[in-house]
């Protein structure tokens, strides 16, 4: 046998295959790249396509809230906010944390401060969001249906309010038009819990107090002024 011949067929076989090998793995990893790519994952250790922060972007559902990113002493503030409510009214921290985020976005948008919503939150419910009352009021915020029937037609109808992303953004945006109605804060707060001729102002104490309880829990990174501050 010509042994020559034989070792440079093996070799030819040999430096075939092992070409083919090299293009298959080459093809396997543009694969897994692709893939990555489409599925918006990171492609290497520590990248953060989304650019999101833990605290500061709260997600409901898969959409983002309007509450942006916060840095230093505001993302301080945020996780203190969250930490302390979970600790006082025992509900779990995601949950919280989805509370505190729909409690800034609606105090965003109707010009009220988020702790004193919820500070409201917690005296009408203590954070229960199927909480329902004798006269009817549904939800964290306390929402009677039928008094509200014009804001809830855009949301589905009474329904809605067990969802506390419905039930917050409403509440408040009846609190300001209380306010507004009235002119101060207080009588405001008062006419919400439906004891406008209360003399003492009982109700509107009892928010003010609670909010006053959980500035202090932020400590040093409170920056609010003064209870009454819308």
């Amino acid at each position: 046998m010509n042994t020559t011949g034989l070792k440079q067929r093996l070799l030819g076989q040999f430096g075939t295959i092992a070409a083919i090998l090299h293009q298959g793995l080459a093809f396997v990893v543009l694969v897994a790249v692709v893939l990555l790519l489409i599925r918006g994952k990171p492609v290497f250790p520590g990248e953060n396509p989304g650019g999101f922060s833990a605290i500061g972007a709260i997600r409901f559902d898969g959409v983002v809230s309007s509450l942006e990113r916060t840095e230093g002493v505001d993302n301080q503030k945020y996780q203190a906010l969250v930490n302390y409510l979970s600790r006082r009214y025992r509900i779990a921290p995601d949950v919280t944390e989805q509370f505190v985020g729909a409690a800034y976005d609606a105090g965003e948008q109707v010009g009220l401060d988020p702790l004193l919503i919820l500070a409201v939150m917690a005296v009408e419910s203590r954070f229960n969001p199927i909480a329902e009352s004798v006269m009817g009021a549904k939800g964290l915020m306390q929402v009677i249906p039928k008094h509200h029937q014009d804001k809830l037609l855009e949301h589905g109808g009474e329904g809605a309010l067990l969802d506390p992303l419905i039930n917050i953004p409403v509440g408040a945006r009846i609190l300001k038009e209380y306010i507004r109605r009235t002119g101060s804060l207080e009588a405001g707060l008062q006419f919400y819990n439906g004891a406008l001729a209360d003399p003492t102002s009982r109700y509107a104490q009892k928010v003010f107090a609670e909010k006053e309880r959980i500035q202090k829990a932020l400590g040093p990174f409170d920056r609010s002024v003064g209870r009454n501050a819308i």
